[in-house]
């Protein structure tokens, strides 16, 4: 449709209200799949509002997972789910933090761009702002920006300004979508909209009135409740759009399009009304709902624990890819979050017995990482489906040297730089960068190519001799170690194209033990599976 609509391009901004982590992300990424079904090109784009330069350095307890696109940019987790919904590969250009555009506004003035001018927050960053915005739309015909946290902190007013001086400029092409909570205090039974109220109230204060309304709740937001909204926040009552709770994310476009939202949004922003529909989604959750098999998975990682509570949102793109390939094989996926910690002290037996599959997730340092290699010993010896993922595929190398080598001691250099035997060891050009604390944005990042060894596990999955998968790490497994693990039984199925970087590495006589090097999760999407996670779910079905 791009190539003959030649219009303007137009701008969703979605903005949140009330409480952080109430589904923006969703919603952003929601629209634009119904948008898409519709015949449209999407641009989404996250703004983050901190002063980071990326998310690459944040603590996965404090942001999240680090998500990480094929051009090598760790991002918000959102942009996970945006590939997830729209099914395509995203770039630099739909993720946005304070900080680049803070440093670009300061490089430009350190260059003499701006002519001797005094640099001010408007309208220099604000126009910083809108060109990152336009270069997201260069070849779309709706970008969908959502605007990070939640409408009247202190960090984030300046981004609102740039949205209001869009709309202010073209009216036409930019239309404001609010996301806010309705709570039901349980002393009360009742849903409540004056957060809402307040909420809207608040973005009416930067000058900017929504055209839609995003009303989420545990519930169906009710019609006494839908005029409520309109009266006091300005907005036609067709226009507040119920967003319960739902069993997965995945049903929420249907949730949104059976209220004629993507009509509405066209409607706003005087597009055709399109004809194709979300019949894909349809399929999908009915295959979600229909599905009785359970496949019980166990999860293992180390950034589980805050505080009394579990963050699933550490491993947001391992979770998904899970049960993207678990639909794929038509199960029930059940899966159980298991600190590695917690298997150090009780032993692995305790937490692993009942599982079809063992998963073991990145991270990084030495916490955890004992109960880690004590989970792997228990799948190898119990010939339990196991998928090591990036740290996963280091750990499994270190339990095959200490127990099957009887390499004692055997480590990571990362954990123990004294270890007789660094069956893992950093990146020559890494060791570099750390001396110099070159931290951010200078790991391994982003699609490389991998080849694949004929008959192996890998090459059944993929069906194909090679492959590009995206890669987060700065160590890598020593090759000085190569035969003695070959004579042994272990199969390094997966290398660069030039044989020197190992990125898989198999079992033969197991049903299925599996490594790699790289982050198979964050190219997983629910209408197309991907294929380690399909074969490994396969595999635990037959446990």
């Amino acid at each position: 449709m791009s190539a003959k609509l030649k219009r303007s391009t137009k701008y969703i901004f979605v903005s949140g209200g009330v409480i952080s982590g109430l589904g923006k992300g969703i919603t952003a990424a929601s629209i634009a799949a119904i948008l898409k079904s519709k015949g449209y090109k999407v641009s989404p784009v996250k703004v983050d509002m901190y002063l980071n330069l990326d998310a690459g350095t944040i603590r996965p307890q404090e942001h999240g997972e680090v998500f990480v696109t094929n051009d090598g940019v760790e991002t918000d987790q959102d942009l996970g789910h945006y590939e997830r919904f729209l099914g395509r590969d995203l770039s630099r250009v739909n993720y946005i933090t304070t900080g680049q555009v803070y440093s670009e506004v300061l490089r430009k003035e350190r260059a003499f761009e701006y002519n001797g001018e005094d640099v001010e927050a408007i309208p220099h960053i604000t126009d910083e702002i809108i060109r990152r915005f336009k270069l997201a739309g260069k070849d779309a015909d709706v970008v969908i920006i959502e605007l990070g946290g939640t409408v009247g902190e202190y960090q984030n007013g300046i981004f609102f300004e740039a949205s209001r001086l869009m709309k202010l400029r073209a009216p036409g092409d930019v239309i404001q979508v609010h996301v806010a909570y309705l709570p039901i205090p349980s002393n009360l039974g009742e849903m409540k909209s004056k957060p809402v109220q307040q909420s809207v109230r608040l973005l009416n204060s930067l000058g900017i009135e929504p055209d839609f309304v995003v009303a989420r709740a545990e519930h169906a937001v009710d019609d006494k409740r839908k005029e409520r909204i309109a009266l006091f926040c300005n907005v036609r009552k067709e226009d507040v759009i119920s967003n319960p709770d739902l069993p997965s994310i995945y049903e929420v476009p249907l949730g949104l399009q059976n209220q004629s939202f993507g009509e509405k949004i066209l409607e706003k922003l005087k597009l055709p009304p399109g004809r194709k529909d979300l019949q894909p989604w349809k399929n999908l959750v009915r295959t979600m709902k229909t599905v009785k098999k359970e496949v019980h998975i166990g999860v293992v990682g180390k950034y589980f624990g805050t505080g009394n509570y579990n963050l699933a949102d550490v491993y947001v793109s391992i979770i998904e890819a899970l049960k993207h390939g678990s639909w794929h094989n038509k199960a029930k996926p059940v899966l159980h979050w298991i600190d590695s910690e917690k298997i150090e002290k009780d032993g692995a037996e305790k937490h692993l017995d009942d599982m079809h599959g063992i998963v073991i997730t990145p991270g990084f340092g030495k916490r955890g990482v004992e109960g880690m290699i004590q989970a792997i010993t228990y799948a190898r010896e119990n010939k339990i489906p196991y998928l090591g993922l990036c740290y996963g595929m280091q750990m499994a190398t270190i339990e095959f040297a200490r127990n099957v080598l009887k390499l004692k001691n055997a480590h990571t250099v990362e954990v123990d730089d004294e270890t007789p035997h660094p069956v893992i060891h950093i990146m020559p050009d890494q060791e570099k960068k750390l001396l110099k604390k070159e931290y951010g944005g200078t790991m391994r990042l982003g699609a490389w190519d991998c080849v694949l060894k004929p008959g192996s596990i890998a090459e059944k999955a993929y069906g194909a001799r090679k492959i590009s998968e995206r890669h987060r790490h700065r160590y890598e497994f020593n090759n000085k170690y190569r035969k003695q693990f070959e004579a042994a039984g272990m199969i390094f199925s997966g290398t660069t194209p030039d044989g020197h970087l190992v990125e898989i590495v198999e079992l033969a006589d197991h049903p299925f033990f599996l490594g790699v090097q790289f982050h198979p999760e964050f190219k997983s999407r629910p209408l197309n599976p991907g294929p380690l996670f399909c074969e490994f779910i396969k595999a635990s079905i037959k446990k």
